[in-house]
């Protein structure tokens, strides 16, 4: 077996991406070896970037997707040969990219506690996306106060909102999708929307409070400008969910709150709805549309996805 790997790096903060050669991990009490298959990119990936990590170099990539390839000692969950899934949560209480090292790397270690199963029927590049993008709109949708047959808004059509779509009309609801243009129209309506709203020459309120308000606003564009306006097209007992990672104040006064029992919250990944969201997507055939990059191009796809002009989401395939 060889003893050194591809990976992709953060050196220091601030610093770019780097392809480097370095020892294959071994592991530890309670982990074990994966042999990556795919690793999604995600605008999360940029906190390693910006100095996140608690230490450097870090290897960035949380929608891992591999095969388990050696066992540490005490494992009782899993055996060799699983396909398993790792997202954010990298059990023991770590952060996958960055408090240990992800999956932008031919092997990655892992601890027992962080890991799903992946089952078949679904490629290791349709998987990882779910990991974060697609666990992260599922589970704002799964746990919200919206009721089969509601309104949900969508607003952002891209690499989280292009899956928000699939799982709110396979859930049984009335699906609004909020994008800038004509361009994403046909594909949005063939994923499932019931209308769509672009937000260039029509009022997003306006559109909304013409249907009776949507029960539940889903916001994953990451912009202020987007987000702010989309309050005001709840209903009296609505919700807004912002999954949109996103620095720039909203804006709101108590004003916008004072129009019905509205509320306001985030979202985040949790293991827990991870395994449900995979369930969920094999059973209602979701998938996420994804655009393939080798290894070797990481930094590329990165900075592909930082710039919106990824189709709809990117995936690292590795070990293929």
């Amino acid at each position: 077996m060889k003893t050194t790997m591809k990976a992709v790096q953060v050196l220091a903060k601030g610093e770019p991406m780097r392809l480097v050669e370095v020892p294959i991990p071994q592991p530890e009490e309670g982990q074990v070896l994966i042999r990556v298959e795919a690793c999604g990119i995600c605008h999360g990936d940029s906190k390693v970037i910006e100095g996140w990590a608690s230490e450097y170099p870090r290897i960035p990539g949380h929608e891992v997707v591999g095969t388990i390839e050696k066992l540490g000692k005490n494992i009782s969950k899993w055996e060799v040969g699983q396909r398993v899934g790792i997202g954010w949560h990298g059990g023991h209480g770590h952060t996958t990219a960055l408090s240990i090292d992800g999956g932008y790397a031919e092997y990655m270690v892992a601890y027992e506690d962080g890991l799903i199963l992946i089952p078949e029927g679904i490629t290791s590049e349709e998987a990882a996306p779910l990991l974060c993008a697609g666990e992260t709109v599922f589970s704002a949708l799964h746990n919200s106060r919206a009721r089969m047959g509601d309104l949900i808004a969508v607003s952002g059509v891209g690499g989280l909102g292009h899956l928000a779509v699939q799982y709110a009309r396979k859930a049984g609801f009335r699906v609004a999708a909020i994008s800038r243009g004509e361009e994403k129209k046909e594909l949005v309506m063939r994923l499932g929307a019931h209308l769509y709203i672009n937000s260039d020459n029509e009022d997003i309120v306006q559109a909304l409070q013409a249907q009776g308000g949507a029960k539940v606003i889903l916001a994953t564009a990451p912009s202020a400008k987007a987000i702010s306006p989309l309050i005001g097209g709840l209903d009296r007992d609505g919700e807004l969910i912002v999954a949109a990672v996103s620095d720039e104040p909203l804006g709101w006064s108590a004003m916008d709150f004072l129009k019905g029992t509205n509320a306001v919250k985030g979202t985040f990944t949790d293991i827990n709805e991870m395994e449900a969201a995979v369930r969920f997507s094999m059973l209602t055939d979701v998938r996420p549309i994804i655009e393939i990059f080798p290894l070797e191009r990481a930094k590329e796809a990165y900075e592909k996805m930082m710039a919106a002009k990824t189709h709809f989401r990117a995936v690292l395939k590795i070990n293929a």
